[in-house]
């Protein structure tokens, strides 16, 4: 079986975990396309927070309080470089996390799409699945804010990290999706695919940017595999993070069938043939989509593994 996630975020990368779990156990082969969008430029390297996430956890390296960064990560770097005065001073690059950082700029200096960046930094983790980037091309996803008397975009990691989403924000932008293209390998992942999995993520800001791509999103909604997703959202909260802010810019109820009809049934337009919420939101409906309830925390490996053969099953 070839299994392909759509992923973003720490609720991405841990259900990852899961899915790697029942790969090893049935031989399946998992590639997961994770969200470009919150990728941005700080003192001049390239962060890629969702991809780092997800090769982070799956490599065993990632900080299991915080969620996000690595585990004994140092900040000489950042107290340095707030000593300089130097701008952003709300965004913290880690030490270890720079040299991250560091190969990848390099590489991309050096002419490699981040889709040949990210196989080489994934030779060192070895995730255990393949990594794609949802696009080689800029995507940035921005927030337009009320700010300082003024309406204005802002990078969504100002919004998410400086702001803490606590700011009147108008809509969500995704900055160049038009005229991305799937990297490389995207498409061919997904034409293989026995099944697609949206991961129970951002829907907004870390689902959406990558399925803002046109022909992504073409190869998902189009494509011969079933589609099911799993909700981020637990008994009207989402399991963590933001989500319910960014649902709000959007006007989408913070359920689980309010994310499931932001996704929509592949027959009406949306992307979505299945749909697998907790087992506290059973009555949950969406239109043309099966809806099948179980339990959703991801309490450990064994506990996400199960959460994927439902989602397979419900494929």
């Amino acid at each position: 079986m070839r299994i392909v996630v759509l992923a973003g975020g720490i609720g991405g990368a841990r259900f990852l975990v899961g899915v790697r779990a029942y790969a090893q156990q049935t031989g399946a082969e998992v590639t997961a396309i994770v969200n470009v969008g919150d990728d941005v430029s700080m003192h001049g390297l390239r962060v890629c927070p969702d991809l780092d996430s997800v090769m982070y956890t799956l490599g065993g390296g990632a900080d299991p309080e915080r969620g996000w960064g690595r585990e004994g990560e140092t900040w000489a770097v950042k107290q340095e470089l707030t000593a300089y005065g130097a701008e952003p001073t709300w965004f913290g690059l880690g030490d270890k996390d720079v040299a991250t950082h560091l190969v990848r700029s390099t590489m991309l200096t050096a002419g490699y799409p981040l889709s040949a960046v990210t196989e080489a930094l994934c030779t060192r983790w070895q995730p255990g699945v393949r990594l794609l980037p949802a696009s080689d091309d800029r995507l940035e996803t921005h927030a337009v804010v009320d700010l300082d008397g003024e309406q204005r975009a802002i990078h969504f990691q100002e919004w998410w990290v400086r702001h803490r989403g606590d700011v009147p924000t108008h809509r969500f932008v995704f900055v160049g999706a038009e005229s991305a293209k799937p990297a490389a390998g995207v498409l061919d992942a997904l034409a293989a695919a026995d099944v697609v999995l949206l991961a129970p993520s951002n829907p907004v800001v870390s689902i959406a940017p990558i399925l803002a791509v046109p022909d992504l999103r073409e190869a998902v909604a189009g494509g011969p595999a079933p589609v099911v997703g799993v909700s981020p959202i637990i008994g009207g909260a989402p399991v963590r993070g933001m989500a319910d802010r960014c649902l709000a810019v959007v006007d989408v109820p913070c359920t689980a069938a309010g994310v499931g009809g932001l996704y929509g049934a592949r027959a009406g337009g949306g992307v979505l043939d299945g749909w697998l919420v907790d087992s506290t939101d059973a009555d949950a409906t969406v239109p043309g989509v099966t809806v099948r309830a179980v339990p959703l925390w991801m309490t450990d490996e064994e506990a996400t593994a199960a959460m994927v053969r439902a989602a397979l099953e419900l494929a």
